[in-house]
């Protein structure tokens, strides 16, 4: 299996987080897996490239089939074991329509939260401007205040798209994960911090919990403001 069957994933990271989350959900604890250093650029290796010629991680391959986007592989992994383990993916037109909307909805999020908390990271001194930090921040807070009205309408120990957990909290939690670390507050935003606080206790998210926030305490706090 390890010849046809590989994931290479970095710890702290979304996408790779997700891939992991779906093979716990589908039951897959036998998939070969190597964890690899970001900071030591092994995402860039040769054994990396050869599967994502983009240098990125997750790389994944299934059977030989690669497939590296971490939407993407959840969703052929779903549909490859359907059966096994808990289904992500409803079969009620409605219900799964509700999932589809919520996994996409975290690209926007994702996309938000990127353009605020690492705006002094990609913006050279010279070339900031106040303006548009205020205005990639104000983005982001709405964005947030529409995820926790998602929740507030959902109910009491909800998931993000029903009573059950689905595809969309795969694609969720991660995310909303690495805010947390990042510092969001947990006061203006009570239903997404009740939603984490549960969701983490789920065994596959502690099953995959990335090893460094284990040992190593949040050194940055880009969304503390939101």
């Amino acid at each position: 299996m390890a010849d046809n069957t590989i994931l290479y994933w970095g710890s702290g990271s979304p996408p790779c987080w997700r891939i992991m989350i779906a093979l716990q959900e589908k039951k897959l604890f036998g998939i070969p897996q190597k964890l690899l250093c970001f900071d030591k650029q092994e995402h860039k290796s040769p054994e990396v490239l050869a599967l994502n010629p983009r240098g990125q991680l997750p790389s994944f391959k299934h059977n030989g089939n690669i497939v590296n986007e971490s939407f993407a592989a959840c969703m052929y992994l779903e549909s490859q074991y359907k059966s096994q383990g808990n289904q992500l993916i409803p079969d009620a037109p409605a219900e799964q329509a509700l999932v589809y909307q919520r996994m996409f909805e975290v690209l926007t999020l994702h996309q938000k939260m990127a353009d605020y908390a690492f705006y002094n990271w990609r913006v050279p001194e010279p070339e900031r401007h106040e303006s548009a930090l205020a205005r990639n921040k104000a983005a982001l807070t709405s964005e947030f205040t529409l995820w926790e009205g998602y929740l507030g309408k959902m109910g009491p120990q909800s998931y993000i798209a029903g009573k059950n957990f689905t595809m969309a909290d795969v694609m969720l939690f991660p995310q909303l994960a690495l805010c947390v670390r990042f510092g969001l507050s947990q006061k203006r935003y009570p239903y997404l911090l009740d939603y984490y606080n549960r969701v983490k206790e789920r065994p596959s998210i502690q099953a995959t919990w990335p090893p460094h926030w284990k040992d190593t305490p949040p050194t940055l706090d880009p969304l503390k403001e939101v």
